[in-house]
């Protein structure tokens, strides 16, 4: 640990990723909570063409009317030294000889989606001998894929709903047979599908689609996000999320109450403007379920933490359905940290509150080991 009085923390946000925007939103939460006498913050902007920067102090990082923040690129370039030994930065501006910004004892990764939460900044940072928060790169990876994902869970024993997937070169070749397989999940018989992106997250890029006649065009949607697709038959039940974070000192790994998503209006389901910019949606936490089925629901959340061999936290996504099975959606590896999300609030409920939350997860990270672990 370097040499100064507070802990130096790197926090990342933006990205290239189609969730760029709910990164800056989460970013400017987080460093808002950060306690300032034991941490030293150095923000650090990715812009959407993949160059890192010292951000201007003024930049937005809240959705104001409806805008979307944005890392524009302005501001000194930064370069991370692949020197296990040094932790350091440096900001290279045109013309001039690159400056030592210091070291850093620990990243905080703020990213999500493609090119942040999916392994690749992991596996960067652990090249560079620098601890940071959140999962590691095989979990951040296979969190990242809902395909992965989902095998992964299957091979665990836990419960998971029917699904689909196409491939970039299964749909460009093998269009009619993988929409064939797409109505066996039951959309010939008037069971409603998902489509989503395997790997993006904020709801991006999803479609509900109730007849084949739309079918297309939703995978079609899916891939400008990612040309790897899931589908999903929609599974009868609650929405249901549980949190969980890495044991402390070796300990077994811990979950939060849950949350049931309450939505209001006439959306079909939990996307993009439901979760950041209408504000149609609630949070009960807990949800009104008996005691033994959120014990249920806890259980198997760390099981699907452990199952991905996750560090650090995730939020995991059930449906609950009428005869009370549980059935696991997702994995965030990288939860949003935003004022909407159900991250914190689920952990608030549960008795930790969002400054002492933000510095769990750094004293977590700078606990554990960096390399192999």
């Amino acid at each position: 640990m370097s040499q100064v009085s507070r802990i130096r923390v790197a926090v990342v946000f933006g990205g290239r990723s189609s969730e760029h925007a709910i990164s800056c939103v989460t970013a400017g939460a987080v460093m808002a909570a950060i306690d300032r006498d034991r941490y030293e913050v150095v923000p650090i902007g990715i812009a959407r063409d993949g160059r890192w920067v010292l951000p201007p102090r003024d930049l937005r990082l809240a959705i104001e009317d409806g805008r979307l923040p944005e890392v524009t690129g302005e501001g000194g370039v930064l370069a991370l030294p692949f020197d296990p030994d040094s932790r350091g930065l440096m900001v290279v501006e045109p013309g001039k000889v690159p400056a030592t910004l210091g070291d850093v004892d620990v990243v905080l990764p703020l990213l999500h989606g493609p090119y942040g939460e999916d392994g690749t900044i992991q596996g960067l940072l652990d090249l560079a001998g620098i601890r940071y928060v959140g999962a590691g790169v095989l979990a951040s990876a296979v969190g990242m894929d809902k395909g992965f994902m989902k095998l992964v869970w299957q091979a665990r024993g836990l419960p998971v709903g029917p699904y689909v997937l196409v491939g970039d070169r299964e749909w460009r070749r093998e269009r009619k047979r993988k929409i064939d397989e797409i109505k066996e999940l039951g959309l010939a018989a008037g069971t409603p599908v998902f489509v989503k992106p395997a790997r993006a997250g904020s709801s991006m890029g999803i479609t509900r689609v109730t007849d084949e006649s739309g079918l297309e065009a939703a995978v079609e949607a899916a891939r400008e996000h990612d040309p790897k697709v899931i589908v999903e038959a929609a599974v009868e039940g609650r929405e249901i999320e549980c949190g969980v974070l890495q044991g402390l000192d070796d300990g077994p790994a811990e979950a939060s109450l849950p949350a049931e998503v309450l939505m209001a209006g006439d959306h079909d389901f939990y996307d993009f403007e439901t979760k950041y910019l209408d504000g149609s949606t609630a949070m009960a936490i807990p949800p009104d379920l008996p005691p033994a089925a959120v014990e249920e629901v806890r259980r198997i959340a760390v099981q699907a933490f452990d199952a991905l061999d996750c560090e650090g936290l995730a939020r995991v996504d059930f449906f609950h359905t009428p005869d009370g099975r549980w059935i696991l959606n997702e994995i965030n590896t990288m939860p949003g940290f935003t004022p909407a999300s159900a991250f914190p609030q689920m952990w608030a409920a549960t008795g930790l509150d969002y400054p002492a939350l933000v510095d769990r997860l750094i004293q977590t990270a700078l606990r554990r080991s960096t390399g192999l672990r």
